[in-house]
């Protein structure tokens, strides 16, 4: 199993879970209760599943593609760190990975 640590934008709470080997971030945050939308269910349309990796957890990700770094400019808040959970698949080498949720998000369902 590999522990992910979510990080609330407000509080700070931080909520720890569990999830499989190559589970995908979005997916395992939803089941968590972790306010991502993921409107395009993961198809990399939307940048609504928009997270911030904490720093000393960044380069443990593999890069992100270029059409991952085109979402990531419409994300709101977006850091030097950003991702998009629906595109990081989780492995033993991000067990501990720690991510915030952003500030603000974009609604693309009207919630």
């Amino acid at each position: 199993m590999i522990r992910v640590r979510f990080v609330s934008a407000g509080e700070g709470e931080t909520r720890e879970v569990e999830a499989a080997d190559g589970a995908i971030l979005l997916e395992v945050a939803q089941n968590a209760g972790q306010p991502l939308e993921g409107t395009c269910e993961g198809q990399m349309s939307c940048s609504t599943c928009h997270v911030i990796v904490a720093a000393e957890d960044f380069a443990r990700l593999p890069r992100a593609s270029e059409e991952e770094e085109d979402m990531l400019d419409l994300a709101f808040g977006a850091a030097r760190t950003s991702r998009l959970a629906c595109q990081i698949v989780l492995t033993p080498d991000l067990d501990g990975l720690t991510v915030r949720m952003p500030s603000e998000h974009r609604d693309m369902q009207g919630r």
